[in-house]
């Protein structure tokens, strides 16, 4: 570690790309490393989706201001493995097997279940169930965050509707025939659900997405608005991000460094302080390192997912999506 420092010191910069301050704490996670190791971050393009950072790994190949590191849904790192340069950090053995490439190519960082949020001030009960989304109470209301195609948010929350809708986590289009007929009936909402100004002006009343990013306070919505999250009753679908290193990274120092972060005991309590559960959890309960304040804040689940996506799913999902959504 000490010499890894000493390099990433030496390069002094680090290129993130799609990393919004108020998506799973990223801004306490960018400024405490920035802080903690005087080493710039250059944080490009915050609203980009999954397949923008994949494309801009490619595009931007050998150029210095190219990404040193993605944090992706598991189709994009599925997707993208031929880009990336393995590394396991020291906490390896923490990050449960199913989580993580073996040959360390990519490993999950944080995640959390699909949810539905909802502006009280439009709707006026926020429904409980999936099929109540069908009802013309919320005409023009139901919006996702980003476009499933290309953003891992939306695409999870079309899985989470296929889980309720005779769907399985090998099975998607259940899922697509379901956001169908929303839009037959009138409720989908097409805007893309990514910023607070899009709730605070009216545009998005009932917006599915991940739970941690659904809470009134990762949106940074003010006080007076009256913001309200619920798990919905049926499957719950649950999901992680990932996290990988271009293999052409301008500062591979630097991105080993940032990865050695996130994964430490301090870089892990950060994302549980945004209300998304770091891949380290259980062993940190286990060790007694993780921020019990933070713990007993989390969304409330009543469903918990039986499971996650296996890699294959992932892509198969992944390729569905895109062939058949026309939203």
């Amino acid at each position: 570690m000490a010499a890894l420092v000493k390099a990433a010191k030496a390069e002094g910069t680090l290129n993130v790309i799609a990393l919004p301050n108020n998506w799973a704490n990223y801004g306490a996670e960018i400024s405490t490393f920035e802080h903690t190791y005087g080493i710039k971050v250059n944080s490009e393009d915050p609203s980009d989706s999954s397949a923008q950072e994949i494309q801009a790994v490619k595009s931007s190949a050998g150029r210095s201001s190219a990404p040193d590191v993605v944090d992706v849904g598991q189709a994009f790192a599925d997707a993208g493995a031929s880009l990336f340069g393995p590394y396991k950090v020291q906490t390896w053995n923490d990050i449960p097997a199913a989580q993580k490439d073996p040959n360390g190519t990519w490993y999950n960082d944080y995640g959390g279940y699909v949810s539905f949020g909802c502006n009280l001030a439009i709707v006026k009960v926020c429904p409980t169930t999936w099929a109540q989304l069908e009802s013309p109470q919320y005409k023009h209301d139901v919006a996702l965050n980003g476009s499933p195609v290309s953003a891992n948010a939306a695409l999870s929350a079309v899985w989470a509707a296929a889980l309720n809708n005779g769907g399985s986590l090998g099975n998607i289009k259940p899922g697509i025939t379901f956001f169908k007929k929303l839009q037959s009936l009138g409720t989908f909402n097409s805007t893309d659900c990514n910023a607070a100004s899009l709730i605070e002006a009216g545009q998005c009343p009932l917006v599915i997405n991940w739970d941690y990013l659904n809470v009134a306070g990762a949106w940074g919505l003010p006080s007076s608005t009256k913001w309200k999250v619920v798990d919905p009753d049926g499957a719950s679908y649950a999901a992680f991000y990932d996290q990988a290193i271009s293999k052409n990274a301008p500062h591979p120092a630097a991105a080993r460094l940032w990865e050695e972060f996130l994964y430490s005991t301090q870089g892990q309590n950060i994302w549980l302080e945004g209300y998304a559960r770091p891949a380290e959890l259980q062993a940190m309960v286990a060790a007694g390192t993780v921020n019990k304040a933070a713990y007993a804040k989390l969304p409330p689940v009543a469903h918990v997912a039986a499971g996650f996506p296996t890699p294959a799913q992932a892509t198969a999902a992944g390729s569905v999506v895109s062939s058949d959504w026309t939203s």
